[in-house]
């Protein structure tokens, strides 16, 4: 965020502030991805998410199978509420499951292939990462488009991951203790229809100004706390890169460069791009100089694996594994780096020849 506020500000001096400012918002992806991510708070907040993942968790009796368990659910998570509240709600559950069974061992592997879900998985749908949001909102991508778009490399992702599952983590017994958590009736279901809700405007069944008005109102009343955590670095981010990403285009010298290198091969490109400034800023700048929303959408969905900063997500994950490790930092990146190079360089082969 601190980073995009530096930027905007820096081309703010070549491009003065204007009435064409206006222009480079976009209003419904900020009130998208703020309706979605308030409606996920509060479900958080009642351990919905939680008790959902430890029922299916519970089912499976080996470590390799309970891996696998957490690595889907991140995966179906990630789909339906965005890949960094899949990683902030799945991680702990993730730690809990390797702890209470004594299966520390795999706790690297699990969080790296948790994240690879998150970052993966949420290609499928417009609502599962937010560059997605943004370009789907941007160039109008019919729902029916996106989805065979982004299709096969989510197929081939799962594909990889669940062989990963199996060669890396063995098939060794464990037990999940039991713990007590019951949800409230009343704010389940009625966070179920906020969200609901919010899944409407996305899919654009629903003006985006009724969400605004609807969902902030509703978590007002049943749930503060969930307005309050939103990710408002993450809005602000998307903010101060709207800004520089408009005085970028409006620059001639940048937006000839720019064009030029989209024009030659908008898939390496941007998915190089997103190894630097990560996927969602990429998406945004990058957008301003190509209508080849398909092969943007795609670079800017595998580029969120690789490097550390590829994808803001990642940084969750390395996060919370330092907080229970300390002091295994150097080995956690360098397993990291050689998952995600992995993906990167057999998604983009991939996505290069289908």
């Amino acid at each position: 965020m601190v980073i995009a506020l530096i930027l905007a500000a820096a081309t703010s001096i070549i491009v003065p502030p204007d009435e064409k400012y206006v222009s480079y918002f976009d209003f419904r992806t900020l009130t998208c991805l703020f309706c979605v991510l308030g409606v996920v708070c509060a479900l958080k907040n009642i351990s919905f998410f939680y008790i959902l993942a430890k029922k299916v968790v519970r089912v499976f009796k080996t470590a390799r199978m309970s891996v696998l368990a957490l690595v889907y659910i991140t995966f179906i998570g990630s789909m339906l509420i965005a890949n960094d509240m899949a990683l902030l709600t799945f991680l702990p559950l993730g730690f809990f499951v390797l702890t209470t069974t004594g299966k520390q061992k795999y706790m690297a592997v699990t969080f790296i292939l948790q994240n690879i879900a998150a970052n993966l998985g949420g290609m499928l749908t417009p609502f599962g990462n937010p560059q997605n949001l943004y370009l789907y909102s941007k160039f109008a991508i019919p729902n029916g488009e996106f989805m065979a778009i982004m299709a096969p490399p989510f197929v081939f992702s799962v594909v990889l991951i669940t062989l990963c599952c199996i060669i890396f983590v063995k098939a060794e017994p464990l037990e999940i203790s039991d713990e007590k958590v019951s949800l409230p009736p009343a704010r389940t279901v009625a966070y179920l229809a906020l969200f609901a809700l919010a899944i409407a405007i996305v899919f654009r069944g629903i003006p985006y100004f009724i969400g605004l008005a609807v969902i902030p109102a509703a978590l007002f009343l049943l749930d503060r706390k969930a307005l309050a955590s939103v990710d408002y670095p993450l809005l602000l981010t998307f903010v101060f890169f709207f800004i520089f990403a408009g005085n970028m285009a409006r620059i001639d010298v940048v937006r000839d460069f720019f064009s030029s290198l989209l024009g030659k091969n908008t898939l390496v490109f941007s998915t190089l791009s997103c190894q630097c400034i990560s996927n969602v800023p990429s998406a945004i700048l990058l957008s301003q100089f190509t209508g080849n929303y398909r092969e943007l959408l795609l670079g800017v969905n595998i580029g969120g694996v690789g490097t550390l900063i590829a994808s803001l997500a990642s940084l969750i994950t390395f996060r919370e594994y330092v907080s229970h490790n300390p002091g295994k930092a150097g080995r956690y990146v360098a397993v990291f780096s050689a998952f995600n190079f992995s993906f990167l360089a057999l998604l983009l082969a991939f996505t290069s020849i289908i």
